[in-house]
């Protein structure tokens, strides 16, 4: 699975997007995967069910959070978005986060070897946060995407 094909495949880049809490940019960022079919509507409540459990897992970097939830609550293929919020949500450790790259992944494979590797190499990136949060064009998102170097972290297999 392919980042930047996901990315293309399932019309899901959101640029810009507004959202007043954590669970609703949850809920933006799932949209566009439940709008092509790579997860069922409920996707994006387990996310949520499951952060108010465990706590915000998926806050990876400062202002960048990879939200997902189990194979089994809905995904129906691999599959990403990628969503930038015009004004950061905070979640209940205090982190704020612009930019959500949701991640729907079919086994833990696919989570572990193949999507995890690509979206570190995006985000290793100088300023990526706030490149992102300028970009309003999702050529420039994807172009950025090709300028990261996953050589370094996806095997022959991803």
């Amino acid at each position: 699975m392919s980042l930047k094909q996901a990315l293309v495949d399932n019309d899901s880049i959101l640029l810009q997007a507004d959202a007043d809490s954590w669970q609703e940019a949850v809920r933006v960022a799932v949209s566009p995967l439940v709008k092509s079919g790579a997860v069922d509507a409920g996707y994006a409540q387990a996310i949520i069910d499951s952060t108010e459990h465990y706590g915000p897992y998926y806050v990876l970097m400062p202002g960048m959070a990879m939200p997902h939830a189990r194979p089994e609550d809905g995904v129906n293929r691999d599959a990403f978005s990628l969503v930038t919020l015009k004004e950061p949500v905070t979640f209940s450790d205090g982190k704020a986060v612009s930019v959500l790259v949701t991640l729907a992944a079919t086994s833990a494979e696919i989570h572990t070897g193949v999507a995890i590797p690509q979206i570190v190499a995006v985000f290793e990136m100088p300023d990526v946060i706030a490149r992102l949060g300028a970009m309003r064009d999702v050529a420039e998102v994807l172009a950025m995407i090709d300028d990261a170097d996953v050589t370094q972290y996806v095997t022959e297999k991803g």
